[in-house]
């Protein structure tokens, strides 16, 4: 083993802390999470990259575990398993903490440049940005740290730019103005993953709409009485006959405040059965009344917006806002307007609601439906392959049931906003220069020229590329320009004494926003691999410094954080022979956010699919089937549990519960349970040990003549074909409950009991060769205790980590398995009735079996010791029981009579059976009746009638058990 001697004795107690420490830092120092394999055949997974500012969650936890059990299992097969591992540099989170930081010192953002900041945000993460780098590496994940990654990383920087670039070229990216989920608080847009809806007690105002013609008037109903400051219509249903006369002579309304005119539409949002069927329509600050607008004839830029940045009310573009609103909070322009439309006898009545209202989730507050100027992308014509992949199996959906929940979402996909108002992120490689007619004689801008007046805007890789597409603009538009001067900022031109100066200088300022992190992080299955540097594959092992078009230089700082990560990524084949990855494991919850667009952007430029199989897991949620948050305190620490249990316990935890298609409750008591469980493996090679097994020489089966070590080897053979059937269909759960099935009760309860006092050289040879596969079949869920064990149990050539997956070359034994079934259901049929009638599980018995077959006859004859040690049967006669009570035990095709005359008061164990019978019918009927009333089924909590159906379940099981005792007793 590399740097490592097998030590000779194992722990008396097993202690997982030193263990994991001592293994993990072995394991990465020596390379082993990826051994050089250059021949082997490729498997590929990235991890979904955690926020750099972020800590190990539980549900990390279950993500990570996930995939390092398939990693290792790969690897284990030989396979040049590689496990991408790196961090997103997270915009609004990551600025968010050093903006923190700074206010805690009294200071601010823009008390510095952009650059000055940007150099603070490096020194954050060269400082305290690697916490859950660390914390992964406790769970045990396996990824390949000397190839981390970072989505700000020079070679990263420059697959962003390229693609926003080439999709600009092919009209994929463009500028457009839309209504976008706006931040007040951090005055950015944000993303639909960023917003989070909390049920708030709050109001439905009715007010009526005065009609223009002084006719009459219409009722409306809102939940934000400030947005009728910029209504520019009444929506009702076309088929509602109220008001087809208003529809068909065209009628307006004069908006009370504002005195503007606006037209009654017919359109199919509005409902005739919610109350008045009529609704107000704010285009510029309602996503379904965006929509609205629009099939009603008004344009985007026509729309009104009311609210500035800061969601305060700013004056609309007809000047009809009454002065007293300008720059008046939200909040307080909603109290304002609901006591004027009150003075003026127009509000009908108010009724109290719970609101769905959106927050933001870093904010915190409330989130503002804004029209404004973003970048966006064609997500419409970019889904059309990722869809067309799915339905041809190129790509797998696992579970296949959210195949439905995929092709929905894909097929109504909005246009994609990639645009942010932050200075922490990829700039977007823009610039503006000023809006420009044909047939003008020269552009002239001053130290007044509004930012508005600059709307033209230019797309490039570089600056050169940049001034080359304006200069070519303008100049087919007739304008001398003879130069390009680009400025950082609006501020930067203003300030500027060239402006104006002859007319020939054109000037273009820098797009001020940065791109959301999943348009960066959407790349990641290729632009980790080396794209586009090299179409190969190969990623400079110290990346020169290029020019950026977002002003500074891409790869070369003032502050020497950023030359951490991707520095070492050097080979020069890692994009031809790991993509497409082999398989991707994500949370449901970002299907849409990450997954859809990963294989949006892989396919358009890799023209394959990114990833062959995406397999969705759940949520882990709290013990009671909420979900958790910090605000109801059920938040579980993994960490916490890894100190308490150990890695291998909370990994095998969370292995076991993982099951297709369903979320994972949260239960502490089965952490410790398998705890339990590596501490009985810990044992059983310690017995081992302690009585001259040693680890195998062998991959495959030794010879074996007795029948326990033959069919100790088939089932070494049936756990094999198992864990692979099941890692095969990415069922977790069963994979897991295979090897712990075997690991508990094959081995541990079973082989051990059945060999001990029987260490021939055989079954010496057998028993190690089985502890050996495993180790090697547990050790992709519990890798720890594992390799601690393989290197104390012999001798090794290698660590367990890069040992080779089971090959038993032998086949299960027919005869053998019966045989020691038969012991087995013996055995264990006989302590069950010995409990259930209070016998001693020490007391001697003996057993009657008259007739028996030849083959159960052999077997009872071969196996004397056995059935003497493991039943205490003194004997088991061929011959007729004696008259009297006797209690009946089956084996196989015998069913074995053991008198109970002098071992028990039968009548008075036979009237305790049937008191305890009756009490369990009594409360298994209870129950049955509650679960056959609908009204407690509908009506009680979800949790009530669970827990109803379980103790019905485990009445009915009681009175069964209670009823075979009974039987055994005549």
């Amino acid at each position: 083993m590399t740097d490592q001697i097998a030590e000779p004795a194992l722990d008396k107690t097993f202690d997982p802390a030193g263990i994991e420490a001592k293994w993990y830092a072995h394991w990465e120092q020596n390379n082993l999470f990826r051994p050089e394999r250059p021949d082997a055949a490729p498997f590929t997974i990235v991890n979904p990259p955690p926020n750099v500012t972020g800590s190990l969650h539980i549900g990390h936890a279950l993500d990570n575990t996930l995939q390092d059990v398939v990693i290792r299992y790969e690897r284990l097969r030989g396979k040049d398993a590689l496990w991408v591992v790196g961090t997103d540099h997270a915009g609004i989170a990551t600025q968010m903490v050093v903006e923190r930081q700074m206010e805690a010192k009294g200071d601010k953002r823009t008390s510095y440049t952009r650059e000055q900041f940007i150099d603070k945000v490096w020194e954050w993460k060269a400082e305290s940005g690697g916490t859950i780098t660390g914390q992964l590496r406790r769970l045990g994940c396996s990824m390949d740290w000397s190839r981390e990654q970072f989505t700000m990383d020079p070679h990263f920087t420059r697959a962003v730019v390229k693609v926003f670039v080439d999709l600009h070229k092919q009209g994929l990216i463009y500028r457009d103005k839309r209504l976008v989920n706006w931040d007040p608080k951090l005055k950015t847009a944000i993303s639909d993953l960023e917003v989070e809806t909390r049920e708030i007690q709050g109001h439905f105002w009715h007010f009526r709409y005065p009609l223009s013609d002084g006719s009459g008037h219409i009722m409306v109903a809102t939940t934000r009485p400030e947005t009728m400051l910029a209504d520019m219509a009444v929506a009702v249903n076309p088929a509602d006959e109220r008001y087809k006369p208003l529809l068909e002579r065209g009628a307006t309304v004069t908006l009370p405040i504002t005195g503007r005119e606006i037209p009654i539409v017919a359109d199919e949002h509005a409902d005739p059965e919610l109350g008045s069927g009529a609704v107000k329509i704010t285009p510029g600050h309602d996503f379904n009344d965006f929509e609205v607008g629009k099939r009603a004839g008004i344009e985007a830029r026509d729309m009104l917006n009311m609210l500035d940045a800061e969601a305060k009310v700013f004056q609309t573009a007809d000047g009809l806002i009454p002065h007293e609103f300008i720059g008046m909070d939200r909040f307080d322009a909603r109290k304002r307007v609901v006591e004027l439309l009150d003075a003026d006898g127009l509000l009908e009545k108010i009724e109290d609601r719970v609101i769905q209202t959106p927050y933001g989730d870093r904010g915190g507050v409330v989130i503002e439906p804004w029209l404004t100027d973003q970048w966006y992308v064609d997500a419409k014509t970019l889904s059309i392959p990722p869809m067309e992949a799915v339905r041809n199996g190129s790509i797998e959906i696992v579970p296949k049931s959210w195949e439905k929940t995929f092709f929905n979402w894909m097929e109504n996909i909005q246009p994609w906003c990639v645009s942010r108002q932050l200075w922490w992120g990829h700039r977007i490689p823009a610039c503006y220069g000023p809006d420009a007619s044909a047939g003008a004689d020269t552009i002239y801008l001053d130290r007044q020229t509004p930012q508005s007046a600059m709307g033209t805007p230019f797309v490039g890789s570089s600056d050169a590329e940049i001034e080359e597409a304006a200069l070519s603009y303008y100049r087919a538009r007739g304008f001398d320009i003879d130069r390009v001067a680009i400025f950082d900022s609006f501020d930067e031109m203003h300030q500027s004494t060239r402006l104006g100066f002859d007319g020939r200088e054109l000037p273009l300022v820098r797009d001020q926003d940065v791109l959301d992190t999943w348009f960066s992080s959407a790349l990641w299955p290729f632009a980790t691999l080396g794209w586009p540097d090299e179409t190969t594959g190969a990623v400079p092992a110290q990346p020169e410094p290029v020019e950026d078009p977002s002003g500074s230089t891409a790869g070369a700082s003032t502050s020497s954080a950023r030359a951490v990560g991707g520095s070492n990524i050097q080979s020069a084949s890692l994009l031809a022979k790991h993509y497409p990855n082999d398989l991707l494991v994500s949370g449901f919850d970002i299907l849409f956010f990450w997954d859809a667009r990963m294989a949006m952007q892989g396919i358009h430029f890799m023209k394959e699919v990114p990833w062959k199989r995406l397999y969705l897991h759940g949520l882990v949620r709290a013990a009671d089937g909420q979900k958790m948050s910090k605000s109801k305190g059920n938040v579980v620490d993994p960490l916490g549990l890894i100190d308490q249990y150990g890695a291998d316990a909370l990994r095998f935890f969370m292995t076991a519960m993982e099951s297709q298609g369903r979320d994972v409750k949260m239960d502490e008591k089965r952490v410790e349970g398998y705890r339990n469980f590596a501490t009985k493996l810990w044992n059983a090679a310690r017995f081992c040990q302690s009585n001259g097994i040693v680890g195998s020489t062998s991959v495959a089966a030794p010879k074996a003549t007795s029948a326990v070590n033959r069919w100790i080897i088939g089932e070494v053979v049936e756990t094999v074909a198992s864990l692979d059937k099941a890692m095969a269909d990415l069922r977790f759960d069963a994979a897991a409950n295979a090897i712990y099935h075997f690991v508990w009760n094959q081995f541990c309860d079973w082989y051990i009991e059945l060999i001990k006092g029987s260490f021939d050289e055989e079954t010496k040879a057998v028993a190690g060769w089985v502890l050996d596969q495993i180790l090697v079949m547990l050790h992709p869920f519990m890798p720890f205790v594992t390799e601690e064990l393989w290197s104390k149990t012999g001798t090794r050539a290698h660590e367990l980590i890069v040992a080779q997956w089971p090959a038993p070359e032998a086949t299960v034994d027919a005869e053998a398995k019966a045989e020691v079934e038969w012991l087995i259901a013996l055995v264990g049929n006989l302590r069950g009735a010995k409990a259930e009638l209070g016998i001693a599980p020490g007391a001697r018995l003996t057993a009657y079996l008259a007739d028996p077959s030849a083959a159960t006859r052999a077997i009872i004859e071969r196996n004397g010791k056995a059935v003497d040690r493991l039943a205490r049967l003194d004997a088991i006669r061929f011959e007729a029981a004696p008259a009297g009570a006797a209690m009946q035990v089956g084996a196989g095709d015998a069913m074995l009579a053991i008198p109970l005359e002098g071992v028990i008061d039968i009548a008075a164990e036979k009237a305790r059976l049937e008191k305890a019978h009756a009490s369990a019918i009594k409360e298994r009927d209870s129950l049955g009746k509650r679960l056959e009333n609908p009204a407690f089924v509908e009506k009680a909590k979800p949790d009530a009638v669970d827990k109803a159906k379980a103790d019905h379940a485990a009445h009915t099981a009681e009175a069964d058990r209670l009823a075979a005792a009974l039987a055994r007793l005549g």
